[in-house]
Formats: structure tokens, sequence, C-alpha cells
């Protein structure tokens, strides 16, 4: 019996090799197939948009590609362990290395090794990468798919109270002082809360208090009249650093940005519990890479003839797919704080490791 985690460095380096095949082929396969899905159904919306052509199509999939990645790589690593051992056991290869002397553990370690390192890679890809293309594509999609501003900050949706009054805006681009609105709307409400008047205007800039509205189109309710007044300065109440902490998205910072975000809130005063959750999910989140072998490794064992490889290869998916189930519903209870943000984030991975590792010692070691 050998006790070596890699007993054979030519075993470790075929298994390996086979795995990551099988993982770049699944995910090459789901990715164009929800790319061309998605894609169908944001077409109209895309080219709805007067001057938008293909190359606005190719643009959208650019942006939505990676999200994608990012999302189904743990599937695609789940799938590929199943196709992986299934083949393997069809072939008798797994009784081989078991009548070597190698353990279940070893013969699924350059599956594990491999597994990490695309955790590894999937963190980064999301720090450098998924988070950029997001906070893109919801400024974009905040635009209705015109012009793509040219700072994509993520502040999409702006939706600020000034008193009784209120200022929305489609997105806002920069920092500080120099902060742009686009799409702005300014809704002047009396002291009961009905709206007197309403502002719009293509953009907004900070005027140091308030916001400039340069070119405005103004709608008197009471007189069920429009005007264009010129130039207007509304929402003096609000400020720049108010809309920054009011439009923190997760998903389009990295985790150094959002830990500089969610130390502005909690300066503030502000919740930050959905914030934390996320927090940590962006670590926990690829790690989800690293406990799809250990799930599907139950289709590798079990002679191939009896007929019970397709049910070992049902409960090693089963498995898989109610890992990502509970660490969604986790989540999302952590969000609405039914779960303490660290335990909504990290209780499904020990989880499932638990129950992973147990069902592969009691069937096989």
């Amino acid at each position: 019996m050998h006790f070596e985690f890699f007993p054979s460095r030519t075993l470790t380096l075929y298994l390996a090799k086979l795995f990551v095949t099988r993982i770049l082929a699944v995910l090459v396969m789901l990715v164009l197939v929800l790319q061309l899905l998605d894609l169908l159904g944001e077409s109209g919306k895309i080219l709805a948009h007067p001057g938008n052509g293909e190359a606005q199509l190719w643009t959208y999939v650019s942006l939505r590609a990676p999200q994608l990645v990012a999302t189904f790589l743990p599937y695609s690593v789940l799938l590929a362990t199943i196709i992986t051992f299934a083949t393997l056991n069809q072939n008798s290869e797994v009784i081989a290395m078991r009548a070597g002397g190698l353990s279940a553990h070893q013969i699924l370690a350059p599956l594990l090794m491999t597994a990490a390192a695309i955790s590894l890679v999937n963190f980064a890809f999301n720090e450098r990468v998924v988070t950029r293309s997001t906070a893109t594509l919801k400024a974009w999609q905040a635009a209705d798919f015109g012009p793509i501003p040219r700072e994509a900050t993520g502040h999409a949706n702006v939706f600020m109270a000034d008193g009784t009054s209120i200022l929305a805006a489609d997105s806002a681009a920069g920092f500080g002082k120099a902060m742009q609105l686009a799409g702005v709307t300014w809704y002047e409400r009396d002291a009961r809360g009905v709206i007197v008047a309403q502002f719009r205007s293509p953009h907004a800039s900070f005027a140091a208090p308030g916001w400039r509205l340069d070119d405005p189109v103004r709608f008197d309710a009471r007189a069920i009249a429009t005007s264009r007044p010129g130039p207007v300065i509304v929402g003096q109440g609000v400020k720049p650093e108010q809309i920054e902490m009011s439009t923190v998205d997760a998903d389009s910072q990295g985790i150094f940005t959002l830990t500089r975000s969610m130390a502005r809130l909690n300066a503030a005063g502000r919740r930050t519990s959905e914030l934390d959750g996320k927090w940590w999910h962006k670590i926990s989140g690829p790690l989800a890479a690293l406990l799809m072998p250990l799930l599907g490794a139950v289709a590798a064992f079990g002679l191939a003839r009896s007929g019970q490889l397709l049910i070992r290869a049902v409960i090693g998916m089963a498995l898989g797919f109610t890992y990502f189930v509970v660490d969604n519903a986790a989540l999302a209870l952590g969000n609405f704080g039914g779960y303490p943000p660290l335990v909504a984030a990290w209780a499904p991975f020990l989880l499932f490791l638990f129950v992973g590792e147990t069902v592969l010692i009691r069937t096989e070691e």
C-alpha cells in the first residue's frame, strides 16, 4: 500500500491532463449554449436603441461571457469529474489503480490538485475581469444600451431623497465632486409628498451644493404644462458621497475595493450585513470548484458491469447541484439577516465537504 498523496508522477499528470481537457470542453459547451440563449433574449433590447447593430451585439457578448464563465466554471468541474471518472471506470482503469494499491483518496488527489488551481484562477479572474465587465454591462444597461459611459463605476439606478423631493438617475460616473449623472429626473414634492413639478435632464453635474441640470424639461403638475427653464440647481442636500455609499454593488467591485466601500458605510453607521456575506462569498464561491471532485467521486468506484455506474453518476450530479442550491439559499438568507454573513458564506461549503468525505470513506475506504 502506498501512503504518498501523489504516489506516481506519471499517473498524476495523466489524470490532471484528462481532467483539464474535459473541464474546458464542458465549459466551452455550456458558455456557448447559455450565451446564445441569453443573446436571443437581449438582442431585441440592444438593437432597439438607434444606431446599434452587430458591433453592439458582439460588445454585449464580450461583457456577458466573463460572467457566464465565472458562474458556470464550478458546474463544469462537477460534470467533468463525473465524465472523467465514469470513463475511467468503464475502461477498468480505476480497477487497475486500485489493484496497484492506490486508495480512493490517492486516485482523487490529482483532480483535487487541479481543482485547487482552477479555484485560484477563478478567484483572480473574478477580481480582474468579471467585476469590470459587470460594472460596464450594468452601466450600459442603465443607459438602455446607448453609448457606454466612459467611466463605468457600477453606480446605476440612483434614487436619493432630499427632504420630501427625490433625485433619480439612470447612472452615475466618476467620484467626489467630479461625479456626473445621466438620465436625471428630479421630483419636486410638497410637504404632503404630492408631486408639484418634475424636471428631466439627460445630464447633471455636481454644483457644490446641489446638482446642475444642464438642459432640463420642466413639467408643472398643477398647470399641466411643460417648459424649458434653462440650467437649474436641484437636490442641494444630496452629496456625491451619499450616492457612492447608496449604490455599492458587490458584484462590480473587487474584494479590496469592496473592503474600502464597506469601511465607508460602517463609518457612516450604515448596515453592511448583505455586503459582508458577499465579501466572504468572493472567497468561498471560487472554492466550489475544489469541492466538486469530492462530490462527483462517487461515480469513480463500483464495478461498471454491475449496472450501477449510471446510478452513481446521478448521485454525484445530485450532490453537486444540491450544493449550489443550498449555497444560493444560504446567501439569500444571510442577506435577509437569517444567518450571520460568515455562516451564510461558509456553512454550505463545510457541510458538503463533510458529506462528500463521508460518502467517499464509507463506500470505498
